[in-house]
């Protein structure tokens, strides 16, 4: 009996880690060894700083300034991590990515559900990616009908032809370009006192109030960007691909850790950026992406847009690799597909199809005319926030399950806190559909 071509590729993958495992302990070695570790987390993470995420981050600042996101920014990385490392300890003991997990689990209807439910999000949300490629080629005199082809195009490439590990090595290193935010907000001379301010509570100023629509609109679009369904299916499956196994679990948990920190540092560096310098703007409250580009053209310099429009290519393609590769994955599993970057096409073509047409379809929107690109946006943050419950409900009973998980079960106090995010996505949830349904139920404020 033949071995598949994936399962052989991913066994050389494991004894290259066994051997540095198990070779001499030099420092070469262990750095070998935790680079060959390295992958998911920091993917996962910098992925979800992605286009939508960085237009969101930038309308926040403008916005609300060096107040209450800026520190809130923290603890929805905790919370992100959080949920990611239940995905890891999925993966690595049961071998099965999430979507397959819940299809054996709990049956067709179910897992109808979660595939459906994530491809749809998937589409929306690489949308959002390809406004980001379409708006920072603009500055750069790019039409949008050469950019988002393009990335379409090299998307499809390093999913279909490229196997898992030059896919995840190409990916890191578009992953690690996300950083360019920081010296961009580094050398926009930020008021270091205020952020400070920020973080002891002395500026927390929010217009129209906590319960108003506006403020209500950017905390959902704030934790959709930092927690969305895409994520859970992604890292899982990434782990197994990877061919991680439960002796991996602590150096993917470092991994995830590092990716967080990476998010966190990124997202907390726009809002300084635009909080610093575009805050004060009397239009502030209504600045879409290219407003945000000009804005910071006028009053920080030609070099902050290019850097911010070049951030936000960068941003859109990377989510835009990860999120088809979890869209492949996903519905791989769910159909029983060969479901392995280290197929070869030919063999697997329905696996990568589904992906590459959904990545079309989203691209084929974004390249409309007149579609709203701004309303867009924000939309898409919320949807994720609104499906994400559903999401963790599975993700939830899948880490509880003893016959799956064993020992690697989750804990009594990991599952309080689990709940206690549920119930705040539920809670944020039905507070952001009351304010916009009846604006004037919470004092009339917006």
């Amino acid at each position: 009996m033949a071995v598949p071509e994936a399962l052989l590729v991913r066994v050389q993958d494991r004894l290259r880690i066994a051997r540095l495992r198990n070779g001499p302990r030099t420092l070469t070695n262990r750095i070998a060894l935790w680079l060959a570790l390295l992958g998911p987390g920091l993917l996962v993470m910098l992925g979800d700083n992605d286009a939508g995420g960085v237009i969101t981050y930038s309308q926040t600042g403008a916005v609300f300034g060096l107040g209450v996101f800026l520190p809130l920014m923290i603890p929805l990385g905790f919370m992100a991590y959080f949920v990611q490392e239940m995905t890891i300890r999925l993966g690595a003991v049961t071998r099965r990515g999430h979507a397959e997990l819940i299809w054996k689990r709990y049956g067709a209807f179910w897992g109808i559900f979660s595939i459906v439910d994530l491809v749809i999000a998937n589409i929306l949300t690489l949308m959002t990616e390809f406004i980001g490629v379409r708006v920072g080629g603009d500055v750069f005199g790019l039409s949008y009908w050469v950019t988002v082809p393009a990335t379409l195009v090299f998307v499809a490439f390093v999913l279909v032809f490229l196997r898992y590990w030059t896919w995840e090595r190409i990916a890191l290193f578009i992953a690690a370009l996300n950083l360019v935010f920081v010296p961009l907000a580094l050398f926009s001379h930020p008021d270091w006192s205020a952020v400070g301010h920020a973080f002891i509570g002395t500026n927390w100023m929010v217009p129209g109030g906590l319960l108003s629509a506006g403020f209500l609109v950017l905390l959902s679009a704030n934790i959709g960007t930092t927690i969305a369904p895409w994520q859970l299916f992604f890292q899982q499956s990434c782990i197994v691909d990877k061919g991680l196994l439960p002796q991996d679990i602590e150096a993917s948990r470092r991994d995830l850790m590092l990716g967080v920190t990476g998010m966190v540092i990124v997202a907390m560096a726009i809002i300084i950026l635009t909080g610093q310098h575009l805050h004060t703007l009397p239009n502030a409250q209504h600045l879409n992406v290219n407003g945000v580009l000009v804005a910071l053209k006028d009053h920080v310099g030609g070099w902050a847009m290019d850097l911010f429009a070049l951030g936000l290519m960068e941003a859109g393609l990377i989510s835009s690799i990860v999120i088809t590769a979890s869209t492949a994955w996903a519905v791989g599993e769910a159909l029983n597909l060969p479901r392995s970057l280290n197929d070869a096409p030919r063999k697997a073509w329905a696996f990568y199809a589904p992906a590459v047409v959904g990545s079309a379809i989203a691209a084929g929107v974004v390249m409309l005319p007149h579609v709203p690109l701004g309303f867009l946006n924000i939309t898409v943050q919320v949807v994720a926030t609104i499906f994400m419950p559903a999401a963790m409900l599975f993700l939830l009973m899948l880490v509880n399950d003893v016959e799956l998980m064993g020992t690697f079960v989750n804990s009594q106090r990991r599952n309080m806190v689990a709940v206690g995010i549920m119930v705040l996505l539920i809670i944020c949830n039905a507070l952001y559909g009351i304010a916009v349904t009846f604006p004037h139920v919470f004092g009339g404020a917006q």
